[in-house]
């Protein structure tokens, strides 16, 4: 099993930043790839941006064309620990963020999800 803690999110205005993070525990040797989702009131959850890699280097990372170029994660090997640093950021980036981890085998497979953390973007 895989534990995942996200932390980081709150209320900031538009145009403000913001960075989460993904504490992760327990067979974490066991993931290669993890990601960011968002669930916003009355939709559905979509992907935000994931990240995979090989032997503890990352490989590949894609992101949702509505966040490119404002939104960058990262990872810390060492802390076991991915962050999302968000910039820019508009109203409809308002949402309940995910934290996934899983693996890469030709496709994406998210086993594990952390509890969420809410981000509200408003003036």
């Amino acid at each position: 099993q895989v534990q995942l803690v996200e932390s980081g999110g709150g209320l900031v205005q538009p145009g403000g930043s913001l960075r989460l993070s993904c504490a992760a525990s327990g067979r974490t040797f066991s993931t290669s790839a993890m990601g960011w989702f968002r669930q916003a009131p009355g939709k559905e959850r979509e992907f935000v941006v994931r990240i995979r890699w090989r032997n503890s280097i990352t490989y590949y990372v894609d992101y949702e064309d509505s966040v490119r170029g404002r939104f960058t994660i990262s990872r810390d090997n060492a802390k076991n620990t991915v962050y999302l640093q968000m910039n820019s950021l508009k109203p409809e980036d308002t949402a309940i963020y995910y934290c996934a981890a899983g693996s890469y085998n030709g496709r994406y497979k998210f086993d594990y999800w952390g509890q969420g953390t809410q981000v509200t973007v408003s003036s």
